[in-house]
């Protein structure tokens, strides 16, 4: 089969030439090869079963899932390529039941002139269940091929029957290596690319650009493109200096989606982090979040939970010390408040650990609910009238201060139907030890009471 000359280019004949050129120079470089498209080596090397069926020609309905600028666009048109299928495509974002019903449309009429089609969804994520629905009845009939593209987990944005009908492809981030070999293509390529306007680019600021892209070939070659712009012609070459990519560098590009699994992931390293005591991960967490435009309030919010959670009483001043990095936050704001938050990780990282009071307290909210409203034990009840006096209210409760070291041995605080419960087991790590110590002496003291347990 030989390669078209252009998967990407308008077939209208109306479109001309100078159009074409003023594409953006991520679009004019689009891979026209399996081979040329960069990283995935784990999906598209030769002896991988999608590469395979691609090449054979063997159309079956997909998932790609991944961050922006890894492919999944590009794949999916250089499959309809190799698989001689119309290219049929509709957003997320701007279609709606009206267009998919279009679109099938469309593939029903190639299919009875004996051609196949794929309808690939882009950011298909953001289509709603009856939306998602409605591609089901022609997928399962043959009448279209679905690929749906999308940087958010399929298993908690897409409906399960969708997901049953469809193979999900994980593309990964591109490593720098494979930027670099993107961007030298882009400078080199003479047709799509740049090579026309002989750009001088230290390969140290090639590396640099391929860095903070971050993973995104799109990314990296529109920020590319906009370094060119700012370039400066000397001796007959356009330079791209370290001052000007440091201008074009200059705004955030790290990768963080306040309401994407990218959020959540990093989250949950930092918590993982902390949990692990492992300071300096933690901390590393902590800046990609803050790098990535995370609301430092919001973080704070989260390490006083990993206080209470995961150090307890093993080491109380965590807490302490986590709600004072939210005061200073709020009071100072930036950067005087990351640099508060930042100690709190870091203490937090390196405490004592201890979740004894995180799962006394769901043991505990467990029961209550399962039980429901048991009566509170009389003598515990507050008596601040003559009739509940009268009535027993708070009669024979013993005040612990004056009993025998403040503890009235033997007492019991449940309701009866309940009887005496176990919630919480200090762990042997920070202050817990001498909790510890000290509830096994109060229950000492309870049996020599005749106190059941």
């Amino acid at each position: 089969m030989t390669d078209a000359p252009d998967l990407f280019t308008s077939s209208d004949p109306a479109c001309s030439q100078e159009t074409v050129t003023w594409q953006p120079l991520a679009d004019r470089m689009r891979p026209q090869k399996l081979d040329e498209i960069a990283g995935q080596s784990h999906l598209l090397a030769t002896d991988k079963p999608l590469r395979q069926a691609i090449e054979s020609g063997r159309l079956h309905s997909m998932i790609f899932w991944g961050p922006p600028g890894t492919g999944k666009t590009t794949l999916s048109h250089l499959i309809a390529h190799y698989c001689e299928a119309e290219f049929l495509s509709l957003s997320a974002v701007l279609s709606g039941v009206k267009d998919i019903r279009q679109a099938v449309e469309k593939a029903k009429m190639l299919k009875s002139a004996g051609r196949a089609s794929i309808l690939f969804v882009d950011e298909v994520h953001r289509f709603n269940k009856s939306q998602q629905d409605a591609f089901l009845p022609f997928v399962e009939d043959g009448t279209i091929t679905f690929i749906g593209a999308t940087t958010e987990n399929p298993s908690f944005e897409l409906n399960n029957a969708l997901l049953s009908r469809a193979r999900v492809y994980v593309l990964k981030s591109l490593q720098s290596e494979d930027l670099v070999e993107v961007i030298k293509r882009a400078l080199q390529d003479e047709t799509a690319g740049l090579g026309q306007r002989r750009i001088c680019m230290d390969d140290s600021l090639i590396q640099k650009l391929a860095q903070v892209a971050d993973g995104d070939a799109r990314r990296a070659l529109n920020l590319l493109e906009i370094a060119t712009d700012l370039g400066t012609e000397k001796d007959g070459e356009l330079v791209i200096s370290e001052a000007v990519l440091g201008e074009v560098l200059s705004t955030g590009v790290r990768r963080f989606d306040k309401q994407g699994e990218a959020f959540y992931d990093q989250i949950s390293a930092l918590h993982k982090s902390v949990r692990g005591s492992s300071p300096d991960a933690a901390l590393y967490w902590l800046v990609r979040m803050l790098d990535g435009g995370c609301d430092p309030l919001y973080i704070a919010r989260r390490v006083v939970r990993m206080a209470s959670e995961d150090i307890g009483n093993a080491d109380p001043r965590a807490l302490t010390l986590a709600l004072n990095a939210w005061d200073v936050q709020e009071r100072l704001g930036s950067p005087e408040g990351e640099l508060a938050i930042a100690q709190a990780v870091l203490y937090l990282a390196c405490a004592a650990k201890s979740n004894a009071v995180y799962k006394a307290f769901n043991t505990a909210m467990a029961q209550v609910k399962e039980a429901g409203s048991a009566e509170i034990p009389v003598h515990l009840r507050n008596a601040p009238t003559r009739l509940m006096k009268e009535l027993g209210y708070g009669r024979e409760y013993r005040y612990a201060h004056d009993e025998p070291e403040a503890y009235a041995a033997g007492e019991s605080y449940f309701p009866e139907e309940i009887g005496e419960q176990h919630y919480y087991d200090p762990v042997a790590r920070g202050l817990e030890i001498k909790i510890a110590e000290k509830l096994a002496h109060l229950r000492e003291l309870d049996k020599k009471a005749g106190k059941s347990n």
